[in-house]
């Protein structure tokens, strides 16, 4: 990959949450959301965001007026290509105020430097952040050679993330395609954030057919270890035995998760190229790659000619 260059990033909450952490970012963690009722999110709580990743349409209509008060809204403009990922949490963690958050150094330095530039100059910052592009380009793919691809057309299928952040008793969505943030709803008396977001995303979901999935959606909570252990600080040694026991074992199931995602990652980001390069010469020296080849290749056309059947049967039909 060029010197500057983004790479793009797979949308998992176990690379968002190793991504946070390497940046500096205490007290989150990403889970992803199947479901936006209430039961489903309450054990997560509290929610300090979401990270919507969808499909990307030219010319979609935006579900929200332009935000009036962007004096207290830190937000930044995508200029740069496949920065989106980290482009969406830069914006949802500049403008989460709570006590269990800390940014760390670098996303520290580079929020108080940037604070009083444009969002397209924030933008422009961002994408020539060497610290922070690193960080983001470390969980790339390892490629073999690098593949010139030509520009987008409107045909091809374009992934997009934005954020969605309650500011001081309204939501927002924060997409670094537009000029400025979105204002998609205010937070009532009796009601939480989320009760506001919900129908927001339910009618972005509802937009894409039935049987395609185009869309993933991502939380920035309170880091589950850290709520797991005040939970048992606070009950002491005299609660319920019971109770304890299931604070324990939930404490236990996130450390599992937290060492499966470490693992995870650390195969998504080895470089198993060497490996690849010389079981083909292996291959070749016994000449075995060809007959290979020549399977996999005739397999691939069998394939082929089964799925245009398959399509004029059901035009038939």
């Amino acid at each position: 990959m060029d010197e500057g260059q983004w790479c793009l990033i797979e949308s998992d909450p176990g690379v968002f949450t190793d991504l946070i952490r390497n940046f500096g970012v205490t007290g989150v963690q990403i889970e992803e959301l199947y479901s936006l009722d209430d039961e489903a999110c309450s054990h997560l709580k509290p929610i300090h965001g979401l990270i919507f990743l969808f499909k990307w349409r030219a010319g979609d209509e935006p579900m929200g007026q332009p935000a009036k008060d962007t004096d207290q809204i830190y937000f930044a403009q995508q200029v740069i290509t496949n920065a989106c990922a980290t482009q969406a949490i830069i914006n949802l963690l500049f403008n989460v105020n709570h006590e269990d958050v800390k940014l760390g150094q670098i996303l520290s330095d580079f929020k108080s430097f940037t604070k009083d530039f444009t969002p397209a100059d924030r933008g422009l910052v961002l994408g020539n952040s060497e610290q922070i592009r690193t960080v983001h380009n470390s969980y790339g793919r390892t490629q073999l050679y690098e593949v010139l691809q030509p520009p987008p057309t409107k045909d091809d299928d374009i992934y997009h993330f934005v954020a969605y952040v309650p500011i001081k008793g309204k939501v927002y969505e924060l997409d670094g395609m537009r000029e400025s943030p979105l204002e998609v709803g205010v937070i009532t008396d009796g009601q939480e954030w989320m009760d506001v977001v919900r129908p927001v995303i339910n009618q972005r979901i509802a937009k894409f057919s039935q049987g395609e999935i185009h869309f993933n959606l991502l939380a920035m909570v309170k880091d589950r270890k850290m709520k797991l252990q005040e939970q048992l600080e606070i009950l002491g040694d005299a609660a319920d035995p019971t109770e304890i026991a299931h604070l324990h074992e939930e404490l236990n199931a996130e450390h599992e998760k937290d060492a499966r995602q470490k693992l995870e990652n650390k195969r998504r980001r080895h470089n198993y190229i060497p490996f690849i390069v010389e079981l083909l010469r292996v291959l070749a020296k016994e000449e075995l790659l060809v007959p290979l080849v020549k399977e996999s290749i005739e397999k691939r056309r069998v394939e082929e000619i089964a799925k245009k059947q398959i399509k004029t049967e059901m035009k038939m039909e």
